[in-house]
């Protein structure tokens, strides 16, 4: 069976029993502050599973992009070594939200499999929760009875809390769960040893494909569990092993899933999957990792230093070291694998097809540059190795730097240095991994108690769009620990305040009672409720406060959405239909827009799209808001859908004349409010997208005012009245005038001390030597070094430069002495620059090197000698 047919029969079973199909909610999670990608099948459902939701159906199945690479759930070191682990990964899973439970559960996965997907009972083993006597929960015998039903109690295996019982996180809620695991070992080694002592033992044959999770409890803060009010049913089954099992293959790899692309890496490469076990690595980490790194792109991560984006930038630059290594692919070779996973997953996945020229751009840009970087590092590696000399020992923190710092592989560092004789100082580069994990694990370490509950029928609704102040009640607390300190985060029945989300910031203000007044410093939203941030708890915590919203930068926040709105659609008619948003920040004090775009935009451009936007904003545009609109209504208005977002069963339009979005935001009621607009710059954050940065409102206007004071004491301290452009072409003409009059005089100075130097020379073991001092700058004394070591047989010429901020030492050899002596300036020059507390090399023949000391030069000159002699 296809691997396509596979995703299809599964939908289409559950179809039949009463679920709706829903579609795959983006990889990367924008707005939800507990997860950074998503890792699961259930994670688009939690807040349904927390009771602050309603599913549109209480039974649902999907297929859904996975990406586990961080956190807890991280199988980024398994990619590659073994035949079962991905990076990114579809998870096929059927829920159950209150509805059935493990009876259907259990009955409808064995139907399934064994009916449907015909495989043999005789090879199906399952686990069921055995009990954990510190959670006091004991066997889970209704599980056991019903999976008798079905299959032979000798294949019915105990699983510890480890491996049967599913959590969401450290708090949340959990359940025990049934694991289903298939044995696909050849029935002669079925016959010797049983399946069963196989399970859960990592055998890269007998797999666990699917896992029912039977979500039961609630884990509190302080580790103890309750009923949930609900029962529910989370289903998670691995796409590619259940391909790896239909397809009667012994390696995930080796399914229509991975072929085309592993055929089309050999055909670049050269070599064979299935040649060598480390190349056969370096295969299966590049085509496991093209599929994560694509889907995230398309879902609108690109790679950056920080947060999401870093996690990517990793994953890519593996599977390019991992090719550079073992592969012999030193040219971006990543992005022409992208056609063939579009053509296996397009028709599934639209996006891949969407985004096709975005996602291609960005790797292979990142594929350049990472390349450079591996050059360059090596380059540095082999540098460090020639000053170490003697002890074979890279120490661990310079190979930790060259990791962190400039991104060059850990591995790649471990191979040049045995192919040197060297080894690398394991320890000492393990201490420094820790302490980065342990920096790390202190920045974003939080600690959540459980919520406090005070009214659990509170509606706790977004009063937002249409308020700044309201009289709410606080329907539940908790306290939160981070690095910085205790606070604590509120729900209301109703708020004002706008939480974080689609780029714009979350609002600030307070909270008012008759005693007291308590400052909101932020508003986010977790799994469906609006938080706001306070450092302190009211005193009367169930007493009535009025919710008053920071005003003022609300407007300017407001402001600056709407100019968005705005500029995305100037963007399209100046640059053409190509351009969409790919990213945005929205505060009070400025805005910043990503777009697709393929070159720099010249400054008519960015005039002309100001000017649209300024035209907009003196049309004096009314808003036209459709809170509850469906999203055919919305397509049918022509507001556009952006890749990477996930919207519900209605969405909400906003129209300022033709520009039409479907937008969470606040915006102004009329384009008017906006008053002005600014661009203050345009640039480029990856291949195929651009930024633009720009200003609204009394910030703009503000701008506007100091710009034209500064050029006002411009004009003044050109002694102009109004024309600055004709005084600074004659300062520029001054200045060029007077740079060649000193580049004369400098050139006639060092004609003349070159002539002085010529008679200081002497000989010394046949090589005519000279170590000077000098007040000419480094290029002078340079070239004069140059041209002595051209004009005089067998010469050594070694120079530096008198500068009490930037000394610097340079060393000219006779091409002659380099052959027959062995003499290498690139080598003395850092050997002697460590008197000037600098650094330097170079060629064999000719090398410079910069300082900060003046006062080592005399020594540095005296040791030059010694390598005459």
């Amino acid at each position: 069976m296809k691997s396509k047919d596979i995703r299809k029969e599964f939908l289409h079973f559950f179809e039949t029993k009463g679920h709706l199909i829903v579609d795959s909610a983006p990889i990367v999670l924008k707005d939800d502050p507990t997860l950074m990608f998503n890792n699961s099948g259930m994670a688009q459902f939690k807040e349904f599973f927390l009771g602050n939701g309603t599913p549109k159906n209480n039974r649902i199945a999907d297929t859904q992009k996975c990406l586990r690479v961080s956190g807890k759930h991280n199988d980024l070191d398994d990619v590659g070594k073994d035949t079962y682990h991905h990076t990114m990964f579809e998870m096929l899973g059927n829920w159950s939200f209150g509805d059935y439970f493990k009876k259907e559960a259990i009955a409808w996965a064995w139907e399934l499999l064994t009916d449907k997907y015909g495989i043999s009972k005789d090879q199906i083993y399952v686990t069921v929760f055995e009990g954990d006597k510190g959670d006091g929960t004991s066997l889970d015998e209704e599980a056991l009875e019903l999976w008798k039903q079905h299959i032979a109690e000798d294949r019915i295996l105990y699983g510890n809390k480890k491996d049967n019982f599913w959590e969401m996180g450290d708090i949340g809620p959990c359940g025990p769960c049934s694991e289903i695991h298939v044995d696909i070992r050849p029935a002669d080694e079925r016959a010797k040893v049983d399946g069963k002592s196989l399970v859960n033992m990592d055998h890269p044959q007998v797999i666990e494909i699917w896992n029912l999770v039977f979500m039961q409890y609630q884990r509190k803060a302080d580790g103890s569990l309750e009923s949930l009010p609900a029962k529910h049913i989370d289903t998670g089954m691995g796409f590619e092993r259940l391909a790896m099992v239909l397809q009667g293959k012994s390696s995930n790899y080796d399914t229509d899933v991975f072929q085309p692309t592993i055929q089309k890496l050999e055909e670049i490469s050269g070599i064979k999957y299935g040649a060598a076990e480390k190349t056969d690595i370096a295969i299966r980490v590049i085509v496991d990792h093209l599929r994560a790194v694509a889907f995230a792109i398309a879902d609108g991560q690109l790679p950056s230093n920080t947060g999401a984006g870093y996690v990517i930038r990793r994953i890519l630059r593996r599977a390019i070291s991992y090719g550079y290594r073992f592969l012999g692919l030193n040219e971006p070779f990543i992005y022409q694998l992208y056609p063939i996973l579009k053509a296996e997953m397009g028709d599934f996945f639209p996006e891949l097809v969407k985004q096709e020229t975005i996602v291609t751009g960005v790797i292979r840009e990142e594929e350049a540059s990472f390349l450079r970087t591996i050059e360059q590092g090596l380059s540095r590696l082999n540098q460090i190795i020639e000053q170490l000399g003697d002890s074979k020992i890279i120490p661990g923190d310079i190979v930790f730097e060259l990791y962190d710092t400039f991104g060059f592989p850990a591995d790649l560092s471990r191979i040049v240095a045995e192919d040197h004789g060297f080894t690398i100082d394991e320890a000492g580069f393990e201490t420094e991994m820790a302490k980065q994990k342990e920096r790390s694990k202190k920045a974003t370490a939080l600690v959540t108690d459980d919520w406090v509950i005070l009214d659990d029928k509170g509606n706790e609704t977004s009063i937002a769009y249409d308020n700044t102040e309201a009289d709410v009640k606080v329907t539940r607390y908790r306290k939160v620990k981070n690095k910085k300190g205790e606070f604590y985060q509120l729900v209301f029945n109703q708020t004002p305040f706008y939480a974080e989300s689609g780029g714009q910031v979350g609002d600030k203000g307070s909270i008012v009672s008759a005693n007291e007044t308590i400052e909101v410093v932020d508003t986010k939203k977790e799994n469906n409720l609006i938080i706001h941030f306070v450092e302190t708890l009211p005193e009367n915590i169930e007493g009535v406060f009025q919710a008053k919203v920071d005003i003022s930068k609300r407007n300017a926040t407001t402001k600056n959405h709407t100019a968005t709105h705005l500029m995305h659609e100037a963007l399209r008619e100046v640059l053409g239909n190509h351009v969409e948003q790919k990213g945005s920040y929205v505060g009070d004090d400025y805005l910043r827009f990503d777009f697709s775009h393929f070159s720099k935009m010249t400054e008519e451009e960015i005039q002309l799209v100001e000017q649209k936007v300024n035209e907009k904003i003196a049309e004096a545009l009314p808003l036209i808001e459709k809170r509850e609109a469906s999203m055919d209504e919305a397509l049918a208005e022509g507001a556009m859908a952006l890749f990477g977002e996930k919207y519900g069963d209605k969405v909400r339009i906003i129209r300022f004349g033709s520009s039409v979005e479907l937008c969470g935001g606040t915006h102004v009621k009329n384009t008017a409010d906006i008053r002005l607009f600014k661009i203050l710059s345009e640039s480029s954050t990856a291949a195929g997208i651009r930024r633009i940065e720009a200003i609204t409102a009394d910030t703009a206007i503000n701008a506007l005012k100091d710009a034209e004071k500064n050029y006002n004491d411009v004009l003044v301290a050109l002694k102009t009245k109004n024309d600055a452009l004709k005084a600074v072409q004659s300062l520029l003409d001054e200045n060029a005038s007077l740079k060649k009059q000193v580049e004369k005089f400098v050139a006639q100075q060092a004609s003349a001390e070159k002539a002085t130097w010529k008679a200081a020379i002497k000989e010394i073991n046949g090589i005519n030597f000279l170590a000077i001092k000098t007040n000419l700058d480094t290029a002078a004394a340079k070239q004069n070094a140059i041209d002595l070591t051209n004009e005089i047989e067998n010469a050594l010429i070694v120079v530096g430069t008198n500068d009490t901020v930037k000394p610097s030492i340079t060393i000219s050899i006779a091409k002659n002495l380099v052959a027959d002596k062995g003499l290498h300036a690139g080598n003395m020059v850092k050997e002697i620059a460590k008197h000037i507390s600098g650094s330097g090399g170079g060629q064999p023949f000719l090398a410079t090197a910069g300082g900060k000391d003046v006062n080592g030069l005399d020594a540095a000159l005296v040791q030059a000698e010694e390598f005459a002699k």
